[in-house]
């Protein structure tokens, strides 16, 4: 689905803990198409120094997706991942997740980060429309020292097929 957008926009990774009455999403396994919009507010992901010093090409594109302008990527979604709330690659153990509502349709995860110097909360919705489209948004609030951010997240995943064009962990 979104998962490596989400990840490049430095949202970080959340440990999974889930209710024991999760259902999987009723979606097809197989490469997927996202679109991703994105709006922030507060302080900015990158700091500015560190964005000074980015190629302008890649510094244009990181400035496109905190000014919100869509995003668009292939993902290729196994069915292990299927078998999960809808949750990141990687663990950072300093956050959780909680399912607030899980069906066949919808997943609804309340999300929580404590980290040394920044606190995160925020809450992530995906709802499948059928087996070959899902949308979803993203709202989370970040606090560091005296700095917040706040950043809506939308998308829409459409299923290409059962075979993914590179194969992704």
């Amino acid at each position: 689905m979104i998962t490596k957008t989400l990840l490049g926009m430095g949202l970080g990774c959340f440990a999974v803990a889930w209710a024991a009455d999760f259902h999987p999403l009723n979606i097809k396994p197989g490469e997927w198409q996202s679109t991703v919009s994105m709006n922030m507010s507060g302080m900015p992901a990158i700091p500015p120094e560190a964005l000074a010093k980015l190629p302008p090409e890649q510094r244009a594109k990181i400035e496109g997706r905190m000014k919100g302008a869509p995003q668009t990527s292939t993902v290729c979604v196994k069915k292990e991942k299927l078998d999960q709330p809808f949750a990141w690659d990687k663990v950072d153990k300093a956050c959780t997740h909680s399912v607030v509502t899980s069906s066949g349709s919808m997943q609804e995860i309340h999300v929580e980060c404590a980290h040394e110097h920044s606190k995160t909360s925020g809450v992530v919705r995906v709802e499948a429309l059928d087996s070959e489209n899902i949308k979803g948004s993203m709202q989370i609030n970040t606090t560091h020292g005296e700095r917040a951010m706040t950043m809506n997240t939308t998308f829409t995943s459409k299923w290409i097929g059962p075979t993914c064009s590179k194969e992704q962990p």
